[in-house]
């Protein structure tokens, strides 16, 4: 409600001053007749400068009510762009993108998309979760989450915990699956630091769908550690995945 009556200000707002803008040009072009007719005559009664001096005025004024008018406008499309366009703009090329099979209904991510936009991260990570029970093979809501708390929250940890929780909660699809472990890694590596464990669960990756993408993405991921020379004792770095809780026990045998 709060936001309606907002709108409705700003558009009156924008509306007065379409109206102020165009009130001093009437009254600019009425008193240049004036001016027109009194020096014709040769301004017997002296008030050729006076007018002249008005019609400078009422023209400041113009330009002012422009400017006014300019900023509110924009202020105006501005505010219904970032609110509504993009988060639309935004969900249409996320559904274009990413290839989970599900697809969270519109006017649930449209709301947490909208949140999202305006700030109102709590809010919008309430409105994923919603999201999260009414699709639950979908991995978006998930993943928007977790960039929350690390991006806007600052709660890395938080981030983490969040992916591991899909990971061991839902039976995903072996592309989900893969991705959620892809990000879990790069998230201990680059936020905790984390490389031992980053690797344990990218040969979980190997070890869990061999032969596939994922699987040749891991070993590369593994090699490339390697060769920074941070992967010391990658050997038994591989090995500790064992260790770990069964990432992905729970995913199914969807599309490799």
């Amino acid at each position: 409600m709060t936001k309606v009556i907002f709108y409705v200000m700003l558009a009156v707002l924008t509306g007065a001053c379409w109206f102020w803008y165009g009130n001093p040009g009437a009254r600019i072009a009425e008193k240049s007749a004036i001016v027109e007719k009194i020096a014709e005559a040769g301004d017997p009664d002296g008030k050729q400068a006076a007018l002249e001096s008005e019609i400078t005025g009422l023209e400041g004024q113009q330009t002012f009510n422009g400017i006014l008018l300019t900023f509110l406008s924009a202020g105006l499309v501005g505010i219904l762009f970032v609110v509504h366009v993009l988060p639309a703009i935004a969900q249409f090329f996320t559904r274009s993108v990413y290839d989970s099979g599900e697809k969270v209904g519109p006017d649930v991510m449209h709301h947490a998309r909208s949140l999202l936009a305006q700030g109102e991260y709590e809010a919008a990570i309430v409105e994923f979760r919603n999201a999260i029970v009414a699709e639950p093979g979908n991995r978006m809501p998930w993943m928007e989450i977790a960039k929350i708390q690390r991006e806007h929250l600052h709660d890395p940890q938080a981030a983490i915990e969040t992916i591991r929780t899909a990971i061991e909660t839902v039976e995903w699809q072996v592309n989900d699956a893969a991705y959620f472990m892809f990000r879990l890694a790069e998230l201990y590596d680059e936020i905790n630091g984390d490389r031992a464990t980053a690797m344990a669960i990218m040969q979980q990756v190997i070890d869990l769908y061999p032969n596939t993408r994922h699987s040749a993405n891991a070993s590369h991921k593994l090699v490339e550690w390697s060769k920074m020379g941070e992967g010391i004792g990658a050997s038994r770095d591989r090995a500790a995945y064992r260790d770990q809780p069964d990432l992905a026990g729970n995913s199914g045998g969807g599309a490799v």
